[in-house]
């Protein structure tokens, strides 16, 4: 089922909730102090709101014309719908509008459904980062897009 939903920037006030959307979906959450920093100059994140609630969001850091994705989490009854599509789109969107030209992320070698959502949307697989994920130990897949040639 896929819903007909739109991403959001990221706000102060969602910061709680994103911080306890991170508990629930990464073994090694981000802080909602350290969540602060998608709120800075060279931050952005977004979110999608459900049943008044934050459903998913995303983040991003950018230097110069590279961006780095840190997350993508969709609340698990959530999962399944769109919602990590549409945050990545959101992203991949900013990013075209502010001059950036190269996006990147890492994920965990395990995560087929996040490996496949990013696949579909245009991204390669770029390398490998050994052990770069603790709990447990695991590898991460360094995946890039160009946004222009």
């Amino acid at each position: 089922m896929e819903l007909n939903v739109r991403a959001v920037r990221l706000t102060a006030e969602m910061l709680p909730e994103v911080a306890a959307l991170e508990a629930v979906c990464f073994r090694e959450p981000w802080s909602e102090k350290s969540l602060e920093l998608l709120l800075g100059e060279r931050g952005v994140g977004f979110a999608i709101l459900l049943e008044g609630e934050v459903a998913a969001y995303g983040g991003m850091m950018t230097v110069l014309d590279e961006g780095q994705i840190t997350n993508i989490a969709v609340a698990p009854k959530h999962r399944r719908k769109g919602l990590g599509r549409e945050i990545l789109r959101a992203l991949e969107s900013y990013a075209e509008e502010n001059g950036i030209i190269l996006l990147s992320l890492e994920v965990r070698a395990s995560n087929g459904a996040a490996r496949g959502l990013y696949s579909a949307a245009g991204w390669s697989e770029a390398g490998i980062r050994k052990n770069f994920y603790r709990l447990p130990a695991e590898d991460a897949v360094i995946m890039t897009k160009a946004l222009r040639n």
